[in-house]
Order: structure tokens, then C-alpha cells, then sequence
């Protein structure tokens, strides 16, 4: 899409920033707050017993549920990214996907199976054209100030932390306090905020976002030298073939645990039909992948291998980290000692009152910041952002209120998810310096580090399992073992996550871009699924074994795959041909 300036945006900044991109914070703030305070309850939800109003289904079927719902996350974005970019346009997609969420968190609401599937659906659709499209605004607005551009993700990305530190503490508090349904809402209630303050001042972009020209489209940028490769009538077929197996497979796998229906119920040899058909789709897409490569010119193929072999350790990475929103949330609710009495206690009320508190000022100056600049020309965008913060405010203070008059105050069981947040926010500009200087590692050694942080995360929590007796179904281990696995775990991700697609964007040039963003986020999906495959073991594994073996296995595995990609470093390095 062709736009003539965008010199309008910085005419009149917010923090040295266009204020369109304090638009864009607050609206992705409501949009991971709602989908982090939806995912903080889920499981706790799906496997509460009856007396505490939840479904009491066992683990495994929850987990199955969830690991869908988070891989299916990652899959839809690749098609709605599609639709805003060449069809709707940017903004229009950020209503739609944000109006089909609210409609998933009204949905889920209501304590019926339809609504809850009907409300999964509607967030998963809507996830797909809201995911991909705001870091696209972004892009377009700093197109001719690429100088100010790392400054403006980091406060994006802020907004972001944001949003999922606030809806895991308030969704969970208010879910596990209130009833879970009241949580599944204030998540919409938010989301739904978060659509009318976009939407109202939307004009803040200028021609930013709009419905894209059809003749705007243009390879000028791309490299001339290196050939157009397109999709053969074989290629589509495959891609065809694997996607249908694979979409098909990721929803019946739950369906099959939880109603009972299996479209893969056959056999072939020793393999079940489910197995059969995702190694089949796997390796039909496999042989796309390869096909497509080696069509290349030995200098994109080899970093497009790259590329790959950097996606195939993503999955081992996402697999584990994703436990956080399944194994490790019901180790919270389950085998964690969460009353904390007399100076735990008085503690743990100083340390949670610190950490609400203090971001929620920073945020709501930022808010201040925005409303002098905005609040004349948006002004019902504006009264529509400050009555969300009225009831945020009124939420804490009711929350804090609870803690500190209670005896006894009890950790809610989706609070220790917030840790990962709060770490982020801690720890993001030390790493951001530490990139930035001479003891800046190679991409292999990042992954590598943020595979074994990840493992040392879950040996923590596997030594301190270690006393739990084989089968147990409940326990009251110290919260310690769970505040240092977040914090491994955030570290972890700290050297990877960052990471991976910025050496997409490095290595492919613009015209496979959006193909190999396909890939990654396939690997990210597959990962997720595999979170809630392997997460769902979790009672089979403690009752052969023990709960520490089933950590334990996190352990070995992310290690394993940190150790192998660091002594793969001299091989990729020769891949990537001088890119850093």
C-alpha cells in the first residue's frame, strides 16, 4: 500500500512517539489481557471439581482442549494476515478480529458445552485477523523513520507484558474468587473496550491500515537477482493435503478424548489412524518444504535450511514453555502450598500490593500522556480508555483490599503465571544491552542457552516434586520451586523467542517472507499442541512414576535440544552466508 508521508505522525508525539502507537499499546493491551486471563482459567476451570463449580473433567481431556485452542492460535493468523493484507486492510481486520473475540469471551460466559466451544471458535477466528495486523500498523507508520522503529516495538511490546501481567492477576483473581464465568467475561469486557477505543479513533492513522490498492503491490524492494519461484499446481496440492490432515488432526484429538468421536479410528500396523495421518501430513509437507528449497539458488536455499533447522528446535522450546498454561498451572492449583501465614503471609501482600501497583501508575501515565494529546479530537476513544482504567483501578483495590483483610490470604493458583510478565519486564533491557554489546552470542548459542534455561526451569520443579509420593493426586510443596522455574523459564525465552523471527526477516528475502512466516508459525503451533499432548500425560506418567519423572522429562528434552543446536553453530553459521 502506497503512502505519500508519514511525517503527520510525529508532528505532535506522546513520549517522543506518534500518539497512533499509544493507540495501537492499549488496544493490544485489552487484547492480551483478555487472552491471558482467558487462558490463566481454562484449565483450572475444565478439572475444578463440581463443589467448586467447575467441569471436573479429568487432565487429560483439558489439556487436550487447551492445546488445541493455543495451537489453532498460531495457525489462523497465517490466513488472516492474508485477508487483511491483500483484501480488508489492516484496520478493518483489527474490529473484526477484535468484535469475533468479545463474542468468544460472551460466549464462554455462559456455563453451557456449545458456549464453550462456540466461544473457542469465535477466539480463535478472531485471534487470526487481529494477531498479525498491528505490528503491520506499526511498520507502515515509521516507513520513513526506520531509526525510531526498535524504540517503538519496545513500547509495544510493553503494552503487550502489560496486558498479560493485568489479565492473568485480575481474570484469575476474579475467576477463582468470583466464579469462573465472571472471569471468562471481564476478559470480554475488556476486549470489547479495546475495539470501540480503536475504532473511535482509528482516524489517528491517516491512510495507514486502509483497504489496501489493488495495484499498490510491488516487488521493487525485493532483490531483482534472485528468481521468482511460484507455486506449482503440485505444491498447492501438497499444501492442500497436509493442511486439511493437520487441522483435522489437531481438532480431533480432543473430540476423541472428550465425546468420544474418532475420525482416525482404524490401525495401521502397530500405529493408531491418529498417528498415522500427522506423520503422513507431516511428511507430505516435509517433501513440499525440501521441494521448494532446492529450487533456490545455493545462497537462499542454504538460509532458507537455516531458517528450518532454527523452526525445528522452536517446537521443542514452545512444547515445554507452553506447560505454563497446563502441567505447571495445575501443579499450582494441585501440589503448591498456596496459604501463606503469619510473615509469608505479610510478605507475599507487600510483594503482590509492589507489582500491581507500581506498573499500573506507569501505565496510567502513559494513559495521562496520551489523553493531553488525543483527548480533544478522540474524545469518546479517550473516555472509553479511561473508564477501562476506572474499573482496573476499582478491581485492584478490591483485590489488595481481600489479601489484606484476609487471616490467612491463599495465592490464587493462575497467579504465579504473571511472573512471567513481571520477569520480562524486569529483565528485558538487560538483555536488550547485553545483545547490543561484544559478548553478544550467535543465534545457535542463543537458542541453545534458552533451551537449557528452560530445562533448568523444570528441574527446579521436578527437585521439588521430588517428595511427592507415586500417584498422588494433591500435595503442598513450597511456591519456591514454582517462582524460580518462571524465572528460568522467562530467561529462556528471553534469549530465544526474541530471536526467531527477526532471523526470518534477516535471512528470506521479501518475496518467500510470507511462506517461511508460515513455517515458523506452524512450528510454534505444532509445539503448542504438543504442550497439551504431552502436558495431559501428566497423571499416567505420576502414577507409573512420580510427579518429578514428569518433569523431569522437560528437563532432558529442551537440554538435550540446547546442547545439539549450540554444537550445530559452526554448520549453521556456514548456512546463514555472513548473516548475523
Amino acid at each position: 500500500m502506497a503512502i505519500s508521508s508519514t511525517d503527520q505522525f510525529f508532528k505532535n508525539p506522546v513520549l517522543g512517539h506518534p500518539a497512533g502507537l499509544f493507540v495501537l499499546f492499549f488496544t493490544e493491551m485489552w487484547e492480551r489481557f483478555s487472552y491471558y486471563g482467558m487462558r490463566a482459567l481454562l484449565v483450572l476451570f475444565l478439572t475444578s471439581s463440581l463443589f467448586d463449580e467447575g467441569w471436573a473433567w479429568p487432565r487429560e481431556h483439558a489439556l487436550a482442549l487447551y492445546g488445541t485452542y493455543t495451537s489453532l492460535v498460531y495457525l489462523t493468523p497465517i490466513l488472516g494476515g492474508y485477508i487483511a493484507d491483500k483484501i480488508i486492510g489492516y484496520r478493518k481486520a483489527v474490529v473484526i478480529g477484535a468484535l469475533l473475540m468479545t463474542l468468544g469471551h460472551a460466549a464462554m460466559a455462559v456455563d453451557t458445552s456449545f458456549a464453550l466451544y462456540l466461544g473457542l471458535f469465535f477466539l480463535v477466528i478472531g485471534n487470526g485477523f487481529f494477531k498479525p495486523t498491528m505490528t503491520s500498523i506499526i511498520s507502515q507508520m515509521y516507513e520513513n523513520h526506520p531509526h525510531k522503529k526498535d524504540g517503538a516495538y519496545t513500547i509495544y511490546y510493553m503494552g503487550v507484558n502489560a496486558g498479560a501481567f493485568l489479565g492473568i492477576l485480575l481474570c484469575g483473581y476474579t475467576g477463582e474468587q468470583w466464579g469462573w464465568h465472571w472471569g471468562f467475561g471481564l476478559a470480554g469486557v475488556f476486549m470489547f473496550a479495546g475495539m470501540l477505543q480503536f475504532y473511535f479513533a482509528q482516524n489517528i492513522f491517516g491512510d495507514v491500515g486502509k483497504k489496501p490498492l489493488k495495484n499498490a503491490e510491488s516487488d521493487l524492494s525485493d532483490d531483482p537477482t534472485i528468481k521468482l519461484n511460484p507455486f506449482l499446481t503440485i505444491d498447492k496440492v501438497f499444501i492442500a493435503i497436509s493442511a486439511l490432515i493437520g487441522l483435522v488432526w489437531i481438532i480431533n484429538d480432543p473430540m476423541s478424548k472428550i465425546g468420544g468421536s474418532d475420525l482416525f479410528d482404524f490401525e495401521v500396523g502397530p500405529l493408531s489412524g491418529s498417528n498415522f495421518m500427522i506423520i503422513f501430513a507431516l511428511i507430505v509437507f516435509i517433501v513440499l518444504l525440501v521441494s521448494r528449497i532446492i529450487r533456490y539458488a545455493p545462497v537462499v536455499r542454504d538460509r532458507m535450511i537455516a531458517v528450518s533447522i532454527f523452526a525445528f528446535f522452536t517446537v521443542f522450546f514452545w512444547a515445554a514453555f507452553e506447560q505454563a498454561g497446563g502441567s505447571m498451572t495445575i501443579f499450582a492449583n494441585d501440589y503448591t502450598d498456596r496459604v501463606l501465614e503469619g510473615s509469608a503471609g505479610t510478605m507475599f501482600r507487600i510483594a503482590n500490593t509492589l507489582i500491581t501497583i507500581i506498573p499500573l501508575c506507569v501505565i496510567t501515565w502513559v494513559l495521562w500522556m496520551l489523553f493531553k494529546q488525543t483527548f480533544g479530537k478522540y474524545k469518546l476513544a479517550n473516555l472509553i480508555l479511561g473508564g477501562s482504567f476506572v474499573i482496573i483501578w476499582a478491581l485492584v483495590i478490591t483485590m489488595l483490599y481481600e489479601q489484606y483483610t484476609a487471616e490467612a490470604p491463599e495465592v490464587p493458583a493462575s497467579w504465579f503465571s504473571v511472573l512471567n510478565s513481571l520477569f520480562i519486564i524486569i529483565f528485558a533491557p538487560l538483555f536488550s544491552k547485553l545483545w547490543e554489546s561484544k559478548y553478544n552470542p550467535s543465534v545457535a548459542v542463543k537458542y541453545g542457552i534458552g533451551l537449557i534455561l528452560l530445562g533448568v526451569g523444570f528441574a527446579a520443579l521436578a527437585y521439588g516434586a521430588s517428595d511427592i509420593p507415586q500417584g498422588a493426586k494433591v500435595a503442598a510443596v513450597s511456591i519456591i520451586w514454582l517462582v524460580l522455574a518462571y524465572f528460568f523459564h522467562t530467561m529462556g525465552e528471553l534469549c530465544l523467542s526474541p530471536v526467531g523471527l527477526s532471523y526470518v526477516s534477516k535471512l528470506v528475502p521479501g518475496r518467500m517472507i510470507a511462506m517461511m512466516y508460515g513455517v515458523w508459525y506452524l512450528a510454534i503451533a505444532i509445539g503448542n499442541k504438543l504442550a497439551g499432548s504431552s502436558g495431559g500425560m501428566i497423571d499416567q506418567i505420576t502414577a507409573e512414576y512420580s510427579l518429578s519423572t514428569f518433569f523431569l522429562l522437560f528437563f532432558f528434552i529442551p537440554g538435550g535440544a540446547g546442547i545439539l543446536i549450540i554444537l550445530l553453530h559452526p554448520l549453521l553459521k556456514k548456512l546463514m552466508h555472513g548473516i548475523h
